[in-house]
């Protein structure tokens, strides 16, 4: 009788375990408390047994009082030795809060922003590679309205997605900051009166499109020497459709002018 053939599984993996968390804050020196849905895979060349799943729970469960943003590119090489994977992927992804100040009257508002945090490490390369990708919703105007009328431009929303890989880290503040400054208007969980008149005045004066403002965030990133690698994407939301269009791009070397000039710094 031959032996049985053993079967071999590439890659194993979990999705979306609910688990407390601290991420970095630019705000906060020991991270902002949230809970984040963590995924986790990877590449084994091992047969499958059932217990994986267990492994993975129970190394998070190890890390607990010190699980986050802050302390995942080292402890995913305890993933690695583990599992004696040859390649560890663990993301977080989570909600996270952010105060601001509203335009005119300068009431403090929270603002709630889903980001994920992702570490891909390998068991014979260097350094593992962190990726943090937040998701900005703004105001942009709709492409359609018209700048030569009065009242004629029109807002729309747009939800603005930054990837980016740092070399050193970077806070979540720090994305959004750059989202608000170069969209149309930020967006805010509260505004007064006064401040929701300033916005409508804005929306219909100034003419910002998605396609100008992820130009602009392209540029400020493309001569930031501390990110490695971006991608930026908008999807807007306009009044008249029930649809999203999407604009986007990427440093690539295919790209003309995706990545800084030295000659320009």
């Amino acid at each position: 009788m031959k032996s049985q053939q053993k079967k071999f599984l590439v890659d194993v993996g979990m999705r979306d375990l609910p688990f407390p968390i601290r991420v970095m804050s630019r705000n906060a020196n020991d991270g902002q408390p949230t809970v984040a849905g963590i995924s986790i895979s990877a590449r084994i060349m091992h047969e499958f047994e059932a217990n994986w799943i267990d492994t993975f729970i129970q190394i998070v469960h190890q890390h607990r009082d010190r699980i986050g943003t802050a302390t995942l590119k080292k402890n995913i090489v305890d993933y690695i030795k583990t599992l004696q994977a040859s390649t560890v992927t663990v993301s977080f992804e989570f909600p996270f809060f952010y105060e601001k100040l509203t335009p005119v009257a300068r009431e403090k508002c929270l603002v709630r922003y889903i980001c994920v945090y992702t570490v891909k490490a390998h068991s014979v390369e260097g350094a593992a590679k962190a990726t943090l990708r937040v998701n900005v919703p703004a105001l942009t105007t709709y492409p359609m309205s018209a700048a030569e009328a009065k009242g004629g431009l029109f807002s729309q929303l747009s939800v603005i997605t930054l990837d980016v890989e740092p070399r050193t880290d970077i806070f979540p503040e720090d994305i959004i900051d750059l989202v608000d400054k170069h969209a149309l208007a930020p967006i805010y969980s509260f505004l007064t009166a006064e401040d929701q008149t300033y916005l409508i005045q804005k929306a219909h004066t100034e003419n910002k499109p998605s396609v100008v403002v992820v130009d602009k965030i392209k540029d400020e990133l493309a001569y930031n020497k501390n990110i490695e690698w971006y991608a930026v994407t908008s999807a807007n939301y306009g009044m008249l459709h029930s649809y999203s269009t999407v604009i986007g791009t990427e440093k690539n070397l295919w790209v003309p002018f995706s990545g800084y000039d030295i000659d320009k710094l």
